[in-house]
């Protein structure tokens, strides 16, 4: 729901963009600030998510303290994989469940971002 929510606000805020004239005086210099602000928009809603997947871990009693729980959760998350600290029993199967929606959820992101580039530059000469 976090990156579902993202995306419409990234997808309709290009939308109005897009819609200004060409000669609006925000868009030549603008349309890479939008761009920008896209990935950022996203990056916020992965962190979200990889906060959400450590409050998750925190509530089953996997970690005591939230700044390994963070951590964890953002390394499985990426797939950066470190290993130092792995988790056992079931865990390790919820744990793979997370990297995997994360591989998916960058996939989601890049499709967005791609999407507000070729809104904002589709048809238009600098």
């Amino acid at each position: 729901m976090i990156h579902a929510i993202a995306m419409t606000v990234a997808i309709r805020w290009s939308r109005y963009i897009a819609a200004l004239h060409p000669a609006h005086p925000f868009l030549p210099t603008g349309r890479p600030v939008v761009v920008s602000a896209v990935v950022l928009l996203m990056f916020f809603a992965s962190v979200a998510e990889v906060m959400t997947w450590a409050l998750v871990y925190r509530w089953l009693g996997v970690f005591s303290e939230g700044e390994p729980a963070i951590y964890f959760s953002m390394v499985t998350y990426t797939t950066l994989g470190y290993g130092d600290i792995v988790l056992e029993g079931s865990l390790r199967l919820l744990s793979s469940f997370q990297a995997a929606i994360g591989i998916i959820m960058f996939g989601w992101t890049t499709a967005v971002v791609l999407a507000v580039v070729q809104r904002l530059y589709q048809n238009r000469r600098d």
